[in-house]
């Protein structure tokens, strides 16, 4: 028997589906076995891959990471080992752009087996839906007018994808130039809309991921709404949590929810796997539409796959989630997948989180020394 090795992320929506489909897959497999490990939330989006592709067979990754891996030479190119009628019906059922996330420089590197963007977020007994903001200057009125129940998660990791998810929506993908960074206008604009809700948002927002704000939201009755997180469906599912939470489109700058950063996860395999047929045969098995619209949703997943978003009893299943927040997935943003931006994203998240802090604190800064420091930054990590 094969017993492969596999690295996922430390929550429930990014293992129990795995192991739900790795028991269902083992049914007509007696030959193959898989063990589980799992990393943190942050490792998932920092970890250096060519050391995980030395140790496992199957990892789950994060898009921003192929341009990196591909010149490493640590993952199979799945275009090699899958037929191409199966990769043309992944890219027709992308929700967004989450299949081509994951290809570069014409290769295939993962599969998009969950599919996520920031989008808002609301408690219903709390906000009922017309008073949910349509747009960032209805988020402000709002945070104004009740101070506190406004949250935003801007922890490092988080400020950093908010900012960008910004810019994308106030001038679309061009305002990142890969050769020097972020348009300084665009960029300024954001900062200072951060800057401009601060003050009114919940204190606890500048310590928060997704994870910690929705568990806030959930267990008690301050946060009534977030305008900008990676969603979870699990929130939205009965008897996940206290409170159940439902999701809406992000605000729109203008007059589309455009500009979400994507995320979602990608499931690839080691080109230093011992296993490489088996373990791509089971990356198919999961990313397949049956396997994402069913076990994947009931296992508590959020699927890759758009059939399950468009699936009556998938959204029944997590209260309207898909449904509600499509638009903003089908309109979402690609962040650079070159290799300098998976280490600039994390370094210049410090960065704006300590400008964050010292705002809260009263310390001033102005908009266009935080954006300039980063352009900085970025042709740092150009040039290392």
């Amino acid at each position: 028997m094969a017993t492969l090795r596999g690295m996922t992320w430390d929550h429930v929506r990014g293992y129990a589906p795995l192991e739900a489909a790795a028991r269902k897959f083992g049914e007509s497999r007696p030959d193959f076995g898989i063990v589980w490990d799992r990393r943190s939330l942050k490792d998932f989006g920092d970890y250096p891959i060519d050391a995980l592709a030395r140790q496992y067979d199957i990892i789950m990754i994060d898009h921003p990471h192929v341009g990196i891996s591909s010149g490493q030479n640590v993952l199979v190119p799945l275009d090699d080992k899958i037929p191409a009628a199966y990769l043309q019906d992944q890219e027709a059922n992308s929700v967004g752009s989450s299949h081509l996330s994951y290809r570069w420089e014409g290769r295939q590197w993962a599969l998009a087996v969950d599919a996520a963007a920031q989008v808002a977020a609301y408690r219903p007994d709390l906000l009922s839906e017309h008073e949910i903001p349509r747009t960032w200057q209805q988020v402000l009125e709002l945070a104004r007018s009740r101070p506190g129940a406004v949250g935003l998660p801007l922890c490092p990791t988080d400020a950093m994808c908010s900012f960008l998810s910004l810019c994308a929506g106030i001038d679309g993908p061009s305002f990142f130039d890969e050769r020097v960074g972020i348009a300084p206008a665009v960029g300024e604009a954001a900062v200072d809309l951060i800057f401009e809700l601060l003050p009114y948002l919940h204190p606890s927002s500048l310590d928060f991921n997704p994870i910690g704000m929705y568990d806030r939201m959930a267990a008690n009755d301050d946060v009534a709404y977030v305008p900008c997180a990676f969603g979870y469906t699990n929130y939205a599912r009965t008897g996940f949590a206290p409170k159940r939470l439902r999701f809406a489109e992000i605000p729109a700058i203008s007059r589309e929810p455009r500009g979400s950063l994507l995320g979602g996860v990608g499931m690839a395999v080691s080109a230093h796997s011992a296993h490489i047929p088996l373990a791509v045969e089971f990356a198919m098995f999961v990313a397949s539409g049956d396997a994402q619209r069913t076990l994947y949703v009931e296992s508590g997943g959020q699927p890759g796959h758009a059939g399950a978003w468009r699936d009556t009893a998938a959204n029944e299943t997590c209260g309207g989630f898909f449904a509600d927040t499509i638009r903003t997935m089908e309109l979402s943003y690609v962040r650079p997948r070159n290799k300098a931006f998976p280490s600039f994203q994390e370094q210049a998240g410090v960065f704006l989180h300590e400008a964050l802090r010292k705002s809260a604190a009263g310390e001033a800064s102005a908009a266009s020394d935080v954006v300039r420091a980063m352009n900085a930054l970025y042709r740092e990590c150009l040039e290392d």
